[in-house]
């Protein structure tokens, strides 16, 4: 389960649909709906938040607007809360830059026009995110040539 702490901009098509389709299973498993997938740790940080589903539903949201802005159609009547405009979850700035080198090194491979045009760019965070200060986070997978 790949739930990535960057703006839903930078991704390429694989990347958005996959995030989507993996963020409606996060919400699946916060809500109860399904038995795999219940210890996962990238689901941590929105169980820390007072309604789990909110904030996945904060999540959510911003992958539809951008899934929208490139002519794609994603259920939003799937998404099963309303989110809390003012809702931020915390993101360490370590944690955002290695998410970066992953996803360029995935674009290096499957999209190499997206990544030319993505690589000198800065990494941005999804809009739920509020970056901080610190390492990369302790659920992270981390990859030793990433």
């Amino acid at each position: 389960m790949r739930m990535w702490s960057l703006s839903p901009k930078v991704l390429d098509a694989k990347g958005i649909v996959a995030c989507w389709r993996e963020s409606l299973l996060a919400q699946a498993v916060l809500a109860g709906q399904t038995k795999g997938y219940t210890h996962h740790p990238q689901l941590d940080r929105f169980r820390s938040c007072k309604d789990p589903l909110v904030a996945v539903a904060g999540y959510l949201g911003p992958l539809a607007d951008e899934a929208d802005r490139r002519g794609y159609h994603f259920d939003r009547g799937k998404i099963l809360r309303t989110a809390d405009e003012g809702l931020r979850i915390d993101v360490n700035d370590q944690q955002l830059a290695y998410e970066w080198r992953l996803l360029l090194k995935k674009l290096e491979n499957r999209d190499s026009a997206r990544y030319e045009l993505m690589r000198g760019l800065q990494e941005e965070a999804h809009p739920l995110f509020n970056v901080v200060p610190g390492p990369i986070a302790s659920w992270e997978k981390v990859l030793p040539d990433v």
